[in-house]
Parts: structure tokens; sequence; C-alpha cells
């Protein structure tokens, strides 16, 4: 598995590497290719190849992959859109991407199965923080108290007491023991 992932970092350094080459070499295609806007397409590039390299069985390297990936489809969509005030949530979603490649890893290989469950509770985590930042810093508008107040209900409910014979419950009987 180590032998795998040098080879497969050696190809994205190498392909990074000739990328810059050839738009040193070839001014007038660097002038035409608009890197202001698309440059956070490379970070999408080199994490795709390490998913490239968990697919081909080192799947350890599917974490780092989804993290590229990720955000780099973030920065793309903030270059693109001018919509750099996301970031005061979006932020929140670097650990999904960490929950999606613990996941992958998970699925990929035998020996990480039980981090599957790990990696969902992990994304599961995120889009709640996406959620109440998003709340918070106006992607929700004036209702983000809402969100609160479901985050208590949701807590409540959770420890609420369960079925007759639960002893944390007061009752007339256990009252005086």
């Amino acid at each position: 598995m180590q032998k795998q992932t040098s080879i497969i970092i050696g190809l994205a350094l190498i392909a990074v590497g000739l990328l810059f080459l050839l738009l040193q070499a070839f001014p007038d295609v660097a002038a035409r290719v608009d890197f202001t806007t698309y440059w956070p397409l490379i970070l999408v590039g080199v994490g795709a190849l390490f998913l490239v390299a968990a697919l081909l069985g080192s799947a350890p390297l599917a974490v780092p992959g989804s993290v590229l990936t990720g955000i780099g489809l973030l920065l793309t969509y903030q270059n693109i859109s001018g919509n750099w005030a996301s970031w005061s949530y979006a932020w929140a979603l670097i650990p999904g991407f960490v929950g999606i490649g613990v996941m992958l890893m998970g699925l990929l290989d035998a020996e990480h199965r039980e981090q599957v469950s790990e990696g969902f509770r992990l994304l599961l985590i995120s889009l709640g923080l996406l959620v109440l930042f998003g709340g918070i810093f106006g992607a929700f508008g004036a209702y983000w108290p809402v969100l609160l107040i479901l985050g208590g209900i949701l807590l409540l409910w959770r420890g609420r007491p369960h079925g007759k014979n639960d002893n944390d419950r007061i009752t007339p009987s256990n009252k005086d023991a």
C-alpha cells in the first residue's frame, strides 16, 4: 500500500508540475486560461487523484481525497458566485468531507469496515453545524432562532424517560424512597 501511495502522489506532482511548465512555456495559452476564477479546480483534480488511488487499493487516501475535492468544489462555487460571505458557515462542511472520506475508506477496505458508521456520524454532525451556523450567519434570515428551539426540542425528546419501568422518572411510588 505504501508503494501505491508513493506512485499516486508522485504522478499527481508530475501532472501538476507539467501543467505549470506548459503554461510557462506557452504564455499565450496561459493568458487564455482564467486562473483567477478556476484555480480551485486544481484542488479538485488532486483530490480526484487521491480518490482514484483509494479505489485502486490505498483506501486511506479516500480521506484526503474527499477533503481536497470538497474544499476545491466549495472554493470554486465561492469564486464563481462571489459569495465569499458563505464561508462564515460553509466551513462546517469540512468535517463532513472527512466523514465522507472515512465512509469511503470503510467501504473500500474490510479492515476499516467499522468506520463507515463513524464517518456517517461525522457527516451528520457537519450538516448540523452547517444548518446551525447557516442560520446564525444569515442563510435563514431572521428565523435562525427557530433552529435553536428545534435543537432544544430534539434534546428534550432524546432525554425523555423510556417505558414504564424507568427509575429516573419521578412517580408517587418512588418519590418517598
